[in-house]
């Protein structure tokens, strides 16, 4: 059993409705459920939050929270539903609107249906980490990047110029470089990030400006962002059944 913190938490799934790259993407069924429960259940399993809440502007979307135990306690405006509605947005109406009706907590957790294969564990872990660290604004999940940024470049005009360069001159430009030379860079991914609640308040951001690193392990950052991604979840879950949280 994890221990429970003295720190209260508020777990938030965000879950639109207007996904365009698979259509109805957070209640389309992942090995016979809709893949918004796995973050419902890997978040009430993990008992790190005082309430896990589903922030949506669909009532159908909601309807499914509810079924799988998640809260709903209004839809979300819909205009920070958006494709290009940033999450500082309905995160901060979320929390002004909760302390409005008298529930306070200190802390918020973001997970994100699109990581189905995040864990109670991976959770527990990161709220440990997060914690113990005590003076971080945040902590966001990142992993080893695959294709690294050393080896990518930015169009201008007729000519293309290296996304990173190196500070000496004198040495191989890092995009001639071998892998194995390069500086290790980190990709955020999507299935979890914690702030304290004022962060969002009064810096304006989900994350602040202190932020701490949570290093995913095997397939708990995997994101599912379009129908490729879709089709190769499919592929490990038939590999792995204990790869999901049932």
């Amino acid at each position: 059993m994890h221990k429970k913190s003295p720190h209260q938490c508020l777990g938030f799934i965000p879950a639109r409705g207007g996904s365009k790259r698979i259509p109805n993407k957070n209640i389309k069924p992942l090995n016979g459920r809709p893949l918004l429960f796995y973050a419902i259940s890997s978040a009430i399993n993990s008992n790190v939050f005082s309430r896990v809440i589903v922030s949506t502007e669909s009532q159908e979307i909601a309807d499914v929270a509810l079924r799988y135990g998640a809260e709903v306690p209004f839809l979300r405006p819909v205009e920070y539903a958006r494709d290009l509605s940033p999450d500082i947005e309905w995160v901060k109406h979320l929390i002004s609107t909760l302390k409005g009706k008298g529930d306070i907590a200190e802390c918020f957790a973001i997970l994100r249906p699109t990581s189905p294969f995040r864990r109670p564990e991976t959770i527990q872990r990161a709220w440990a980490q997060f914690i113990f660290d005590g003076k971080a604004d945040s902590l966001r999940a990142v992993e080893k990047c695959k294709q690294h940024p050393a080896k990518m470049w930015r169009v201008k005009g007729n000519r293309i110029v290296p996304v990173m360069a190196r500070d000496d001159p004198s040495k191989a430009p890092w995009h001639s470089s071998p892998y194995q030379s390069l500086p290790e860079i980190y990709v955020q991914n999507a299935s979890l990030e914690i702030a304290w609640c004022s962060v969002p308040i009064e810096k304006g951001t989900i994350a602040g400006d202190k932020i701490m690193p949570f290093f995913t392990e095997g397939y708990e950052g995997f994101d599912i962002n379009n129908p490729e991604d879709w089709i190769l979840a499919e592929h490990l879950i038939k590999e792995n059944q204990k790869i999901l949280v049932i």
